[in-house]
C-alpha cells in the first residue's frame, strides 16, 4: 500500500459539468487504486464540512470541473480545515477561471491572446443589443468566438461566422453565464498541454493535437467517444511544440498555479501559439487529454496522480 495514508476525490458537484466530473473522479480513484492508495470517492454536499473537520483525510484530489470546483470556492474550505490538496490555491484558481483576466495577465508575461471584448448581460440588454453586435463585429472582425467569462467543457461556446450567427450566439452564452467573452477566432491547429508539478518544477507534457470532426471542440466533440481525433504528440515542428510547451509554462506560472494545469492554445500558420484558456482542475476522463498526454510521456495515471498528492501532503 500506498504511505500516503487515506486519500479523497472529490467529484460531482451542482455545476453544469457534473457528469463530466463524475466520470474524472472514477477514472482518477480507479488508477489511485491501481498503485496501492488508499481511496474514497464522494460528491461535495452539506456533509463534506462535517468528514473535513472530525475525520479528515491525509490529501485531497478535487476533480470538480466548473464553478464549483474551478472558482477557488471548494479549495477555501480545504484551506479552512488544513486539508492538503492537489492543484491552485483559492487566489490563483480565482484569477485563472476568469478567462478575460487570465488572459491579461498572461499576455502581461508575453503570450499572445486574440483580442476580444468582454460584455455583461445586463449592459448588453440596456445599452442596446443591435449596436453592441455591430460594433463587436467592427472592432474584432469574422469569424469570432462567443463563450461565457467563466466557464469550461466549451459549455455556452460558439463560433460565429455571419454577422447574423451572433445573436443567437450571445443568447447561448448568456444561459451559462452573465458575462460573455467575445474574442477574435484564430485560425489553425488547436492543441492542449498539460503542466505538471510533482516537486522539481512545473514541465510541459507532450501537446495533444485537437481534431473534432465537427470542426469545433465543443462539449459534444470532448465528451463523445470517437467525435474527435486526439493526436500526441501534436505534429508540430520541433520548435513550434517547444514554444507551446513554454506557453503552457509561462501561464501557469504567470497565473501562480501548482502541481497541475492544462491549458488550450491555438497555434496558427506562422508556428505562433496563441493562448485561449487554461484548466485548473482538467478532465480526466476517457475522452481527456491529460491521460493521454501522461501516456505519451510515458507516465502511468496512477502513479502521476500519486506523485502530485504527494506533493500535495508536503506542503
Amino acid at each position: 500500500m500506498s504511505d500516503l495514508g487515506r486519500v479523497l476525490v472529490l467529484a460531482g458537484g451542482l455545476s453544469h459539468e457534473r457528469d463530466v466530473s463524475l466520470r474524472s473522479g472514477r477514472r482518477v480513484a480507479d488508477a489511485l487504486r491501481s498503485v496501492g492508495v488508499e481511496v474514497e470517492q464522494r460528491d461535495v454536499d452539506a456533509s463534506l464540512v462535517e468528514r473535513l473537520r472530525n475525520d479528515p483525510p491525509d490529501a485531497v484530489f478535487p476533480v470538480l470541473h466548473g464553478v464549483t470546483g474551478e472558482d477557488g470556492a471548494l479549495r477555501q474550505v480545504l484551506d479552512l480545515y488544513r486539508v492538503p490538496y492537489v492543484g491552485a490555491d483559492a487566489e490563483a484558481c480565482r484569477t485563472a477561471f476568469d478567462k478575460p483576466v487570465a488572459a491579461t495577465m498572461v499576455t502581461s508575461a508575453g503570450l499572445h491572446t486574440p483580442p476580444s471584448v468582454v460584455l455583461g448581460h445586463d449592459t448588453f440588454r440596456e445599452l442596446g443589443a443591435a449596436a453592441l453586435m455591430e460594433a463587436v463585429i467592427g472592432q474584432i472582425g469574422l469569424p469570432l468566438v462567443v463563450k461565457p467569462a467563466r466557464g469550461g467543457s466549451a459549455l455556452g461556446a460558439s463560433i460565429v461566422r455571419a454577422a447574423d450567427e451572433l445573436p443567437s450566439a450571445m443568447v447561448n452564452c448568456y444561459a451559462y453565464g452573465p458575462v460573455a467573452l467575445i474574442e477574435r477566432y484564430v485560425d489553425g491547429v488547436e492543441v492542449a498541454v498539460t503542466v505538471v508539478d510533482t516537486g522539481d518544477g512545473p514541465r510541459a507534457l507532450p501537446a495533444v493535437e485537437i481534431r473534432p470532426d465537427s470542426g469545433f471542440y465543443d462539449y459534444e466533440a470532448r465528451y463523445t467517444a470517437g467525435a474527435t481525433q486526439f493526436v500526441v504528440p501534436a505534429r508540430l515542428e520541433a520548435s513550434v511544440a517547444q514554444a507551446c510547451a513554454a506557453a503552457a509554462v509561462t501561464a501557469h506560472t504567470a497565473l501562480g498555479l501548482r502541481d497541475l494545469s492544462r491549458s488550450d492554445l491555438v497555434v496558427d500558420a506562422d508556428g505562433v501559439p496563441w493562448f485561449l484558456e487554461v484548466n485548473v482542475a482538467p478532465g480526466m476522463t476517457e475522452t481527456s487529454l491529460v491521460p493521454l498526454a501522461a501516456e505519451a510521456a510515458g507516465i502511468e495515471l496512477g502513479v502521476l496522480c500519486r506523485d502530485l498528492l504527494a506533493a500535495a501532503a508536503a506542503r
